[in-house]
């Protein structure tokens, strides 16, 4: 390997200078600045992570802790995950993905052993128990808690309480309004909600909650009824909810679907049953893209803006490494794309 001594003499100076351009903490000429970085060019030189996270107290690199369960949605949790990493790269950092269910121990883990400079997290509860540690930078559970001064770091989703954090994510509340809104305009009066797996509300995660509030409140502001039934997704499951729907509401004309894996079931099902979409009955899902122009019918769709979640979570957290950032929460603005699966009400008999 290429030591940095090598560098040095390779570009006529001293091994000092090198370190002074690599880290930037002194001013260097610009005829030196190239020279020095056309030697590390030309004999390719990587700097050793460890050596330079010593000096400079800075690993380089971000924690992304993304609980991969089995009643998520994992394609978009891993878009985000690559949007990630592919933004930390262009701002100089890896990412180390931390995948388990290790709640606040992976906190206490990051945070106490320097293995990462900032954290993103994601699948965020409205109580989360990893959130007392990032406020007070990974001490234990009984220390006081010195808001905004832990570990620096930024969540994709919103908890109860977001004093002393930074949150980026799609507005999920403004997402549930949009939708029934949408179908309330069409002349639906009875709408029924297909929700995420029983688990994912049990477990109070926000995006979730925060949808349901969106979608009820403006059912009662646009008079409409709304039944909400979770679902653990897939055709047998699938099946069971829709029967239980229809029974308690024979006079459903409309679906919102928020559960990826509940939707090409749901509309084989209505084609079983003889329903047209969307002469008899409307959908409108909230889903990545490419999941609504693929499905068997293409869905009128919120879509979930993974690439931008990604992207802002990383940009905000940088800023907040290098001094300059702000706790906040950046909420990106939904938008309804009207497809070929939501249409006007049926007449009534």
């Amino acid at each position: 390997m290429v030591t940095l001594a090598e560098v040095a003499q390779h570009a006529g100076v001293s091994a000092s200078t090198v370190s002074y351009v690599l880290s930037g903490k002194r001013s260097i000429s610009a005829d030196t600045r190239r020279r020095v970085e056309e030697s590390i060019r030309r004999l390719g030189y990587h700097p050793n992570a460890g050596a330079r996270a010593l000096a400079s107290s800075r690993s380089n690199v971000i924690a992304l802790m993304i609980p991969l369960r089995t009643d998520m949605y994992v394609p978009v949790m891993m878009e985000i995950a690559v949007a990630v990493a592919t933004t930390a790269r262009t701002h100089g950092y890896d990412v180390l993905l931390l995948t388990g269910e290790e709640g606040p121990d992976a906190v206490r883990r990051v945070a106490g052993s320097g293995l990462a400079d900032g954290m993103i997290l994601m699948d965020v509860e409205l109580e989360d128990e990893r959130l007392p540690l990032l406020r007070d930078g990974g001490a234990p559970a009984r220390a006081k808690p010195r808001v905004g001064g832990g570990q620096p770091s930024v969540l994709i989703g919103l908890p109860a309480d977001t004093t002393g954090l930074t949150c980026v994510d799609l507005d999920f509340r403004a997402t549930g309004a949009l939708c029934v809104e949408h179908l309330a305009t069409l002349g639906h009066r009875d709408i029924a909600v297909i929700g995420e797996a029983p688990a994912v509300y049990e477990r109070h995660t926000g995006f979730a909650e925060r949808t349901l509030d969106g979608l009820r409140s403006q059912a009662r502001e646009s008079g409409v009824r709304l039944l909400h039934r979770p679902c653990e997704g897939g055709y047998a499951a699938m099946a069971v909810t829709l029967a239980r729907i229809l029974d308690e509401r024979p006079g459903t004309t409309a679906f919102v679907v928020q559960n990826e894996s509940a939707v090409e079931p749901l509309l084989a099902l209505l084609r079983q049953q003889g329903r047209a979409v969307p002469e008899d009955v409307s959908v409108v899902a909230i889903c990545p893209e490419q999941v609504a122009v693929q499905a068997s019918v293409r869905l009128t769709s919120v879509a979930i803006p993974a690439q931008e979640v990604g992207r802002y979570a990383v940009e905000h957290l940088v800023a907040k490494l290098g001094g300059r950032g702000d706790d906040e929460v950046v909420l990106i603005a939904p938008e309804l794309t009207v497809r070929a699966s939501s249409g006007p009400a049926p007449a009534r008999a």
